[in-house]
């Protein structure tokens, strides 16, 4: 017990310093936590021997990937992008597959390792890709898009890996008797789960939601998922598998949002765990005795996947510089390579010292993957002379429109939002232009006379040729506070006298906004209360006028009044969000209470983070107490602030600093 224990606490120890100091430069953790596990594992520092007990937290991590990767299937999302997942993603896997196993093959390496490997560096980081696309703003743009598929159909495929390794690790004269009773039980497993299970996985769930118990429904994903995995170890095949199957029933009930927001703390934790034994698993030495050999693989796997996805990429119809950044995007190894490499090295399907070449070369193509997609436009524009023509066409269309008008109000993002705002300027007289990235919201958009052009609203040049230096308002109307952040910066250094109108989902980054140089910050939790505020207000008599000038009144004080809640037990499982929003809290002053007697400004609250909201004393409210109100035993203080600022600001005024 001792040894686990002091395993657990090494490992969690170096995952906080890691994750903090990835985090402060902006990198992935998930290098970090490779770069700790081979410090401090039993190849380097030596902290942290080889054992059953580090393995098994592998696992689990694992474990939870399936089933996050599970829960984010969605058949209509298949069937939506069927043609780039069952036709660019399956000849990717199934290429690259092939050509791994035939150099294997010639180098005399084993047909079992060849198969592994080529499985293995078919894949591609689908933690890296998607976080780094996210950022940038790309999901919907073509190769997002033809990203996403790609991806989609690795992670789908996995799940007949997992189940082919156990069998590839029995003699070769059980291995038919093997594979085909592996593939029998996947086929029962599979049919029960999927046919029998959809009905009582749903049934069950609506009981135990009935329960309005938020402990008991985090005990009820983990026992099924657990549970699942259990159950198709015991059957010769994976713990992963078991856990995939747990996610794809759960993604289809009206759950899976607030399964995967529950499931989201155990999942990264985890995870981070299991690329910190990978990370562990990794001998520098002998790494270093063969540092070309490493170098070779690297070189070799990242070339061959890059040239094939580009041709794969260019045979589907999408232009070169789609099929270069899709290619600088996919062409690095991924999580699950790892998890194949590692599965089968424990299964003695690889020899040790080829199983550390490859995953040293893999982990290396990872690093180089933020690198390659932070990079990607640059590269493309370099090798990629068509994309100058392309960029050019782009912002000749965008300009075309942004020239011929003046005084205009440009709008960032045509979704359902900016659609809404630009038909009401447009009725009131006000002509637009508004730039989007989903194509085919474009096409619709223009077939039918709307003023819309395909352009990244996050880049200078799409701006400019907009006509932001001509326009009279910018409207951002995606609720993403870092890209916000970016246009803001590039519209006041085209036309700094340009006010600019965001929208955000509450006021966790209201006052981030308003500090970047928004002219107005509109959240959308405020203002659905302000509506059925204003609503509840004239059924119940109040004069129309004053409905308008009350609302006004709260508008032009920036939502001061209704900043911050009152935190209930339902509120304490809501998302990332909801968990930044200021909270309000009562404390109430004792006699023997540090603040009683002392002024506001003498407790000096603010330093923490923390604002006085108002005082109540006795039967009367002070709404807005002055600096100078001094306080007395029995008042009763409104704090606003966030969570841990409000605990610092109630230890002060109870006990002094």
């Amino acid at each position: 017990m001792g040894n686990t224990l002091q395993l657990v606490i090494i490992l969690l120890a170096s995952a906080v310093c890691v994750v903090a100091v990835f985090r402060l430069f902006g990198a992935p953790p998930l290098l970090g936590y490779l770069m700790v596990g081979v410090l401090i594992g039993p190849h380097a520092l030596g902290w942290i021997p080889a054992s059953r007990e580090a393995s098994y937290l592998a696992e689990f991590g694992v474990v939870f990937l399936m089933f996050s990767i599970a829960l984010e299937f969605s058949l209509g999302k298949l069937f939506q992008i069927r043609r780039l997942v069952f036709g660019l993603g399956l000849l990717q896997v199934v290429l690259t597959l092939a050509l791994v196993f035939g150099a294997c093959m010639a180098l005399d390496l084993g047909w079992k390792a060849g198969l592994i490997l080529g499985a293995a560096l078919a894949m591609s980081s689908t933690a890296i890709v998607s976080r780094m696309l996210a950022e940038k703003m790309q999901l919907d743009s073509p190769h997002g898009r033809e990203i996403f598929g790609v991806l989609l159909f690795q992670d789908l495929a996995v799940v007949p890996f997992l189940v082919l390794v156990p069998a590839l690790a029995a003699g070769e004269s059980d291995l038919a008797r093997h594979l085909g009773e592996a593939a029998l039980k996947a086929v029962v497993i599979l049919g029960i789960v999927l046919f029998a299970g959809q009905r009582l996985m749903r049934s069950w769930f609506h009981v135990v939601a009935r329960r309005r118990s938020q402990e008991l429904f985090i005990l009820n994903v983990l026992l099924i998922t657990l549970g699942l995995a259990y159950v198709t170890e015991h059957a010769g095949l994976s713990l992963a598998l078991g856990a995939f199957l747990a996610g794809i029933l759960i993604a289809e009930t009206e759950y899976r949002h607030q399964v995967e927001a529950d499931i989201k703390p155990f999942r990264e934790v985890l995870l981070g765990l299991f690329f910190v034994t990978v990370g562990m698993q990794l001998d520098p030495r002998l790494v270093w005795a063969n540092l070309a050999l490493v170098l070779f693989v690297l070189a070799s796997s990242v070339v061959l996947k890059f040239a094939l996805i580009v041709l794969l990429s260019r045979a589907f119809g999408s232009t070169p510089g789609t099929s270069l950044r899709s290619a600088l995007a996919l062409c690095q190894s991924g999580e699950f390579g790892l998890v194949l490499i590692v599965l089968a090295a424990g299964h003695g399907v690889l020899e040790g010292e080829l199983a550390q070449i490859v995953t040293a070369s893999m982990l290396l193509s990872m690093m180089l993957a933020p690198v390659a997609i932070h990079f990607s436009d640059r590269l493309v524009m370099r090798w990629s002379s068509s994309e100058w023509m392309l960029r050019s066409l782009q912002l000749h269309s965008i300009a075309v429109q942004g020239l011929a008008i003046e005084g205009h109000a440009l709008i960032c993002g045509y979704g359902r939002t900016g659609q809404r705002i630009a038909h009401l300027l447009e009725q009131a007289g006000i002509r637009t232009i508004s730039l989007d990235l989903d194509p085919e919201r474009v096409r619709e958009a223009v077939a039918a006379g709307e003023s819309v052009v395909y352009g990244d609203s996050s880049r200078s040049e799409a701006l400019g040729a907009a006509g932001i230096a001509r326009a009279r308002a910018l409207i951002i109307t995606f609720a993403d506070t870092q890209a916000a952040e970016r246009i803001l910066a590039l519209a006041h250094g085209a036309n700094p006298s340009l006010p600019v109108v965001v929208r955000t989902r509450d006021d966790a980054d209201l006052d981030r906004l308003m500090a970047a140089g928004a002219a107005e910050v509109v959240p959308e939790t405020f203002e659905s209360s302000l509506m059925l505020a204003s609503h509840a207000l004239v059924l119940l008599g109040v004069p129309l006028r004053q409905v308008v000038r009350q609302i006004g009144a709260v508008r032009r004080d920036r939502y001061q009044m209704l900043r911050g809640f009152f935190e209930g037990e339902s509120d304490r499982h809501e998302d990332l969000d909801h968990a930044r929003e200021p909270r309000l809290h009562s404390v109430t002053l004792e006699a023997s209470s540090h603040g009683a007697g002392h002024t506001l400004a003498m407790l000096e609250l603010g330093t923490l983070g923390v604002s006085v909201a108002a005082v109540r004393r006795r039967d009367t409210r002070i709404a807005k107490p002055s600096a100078e109100t001094v306080l007395q035993p029995g008042d009763v203080l409104v704090l606003l602030g966030a969570p841990t600022d409000l605990a610092a600001a109630e230890m002060r005024l109870m006990r002094g600093n």
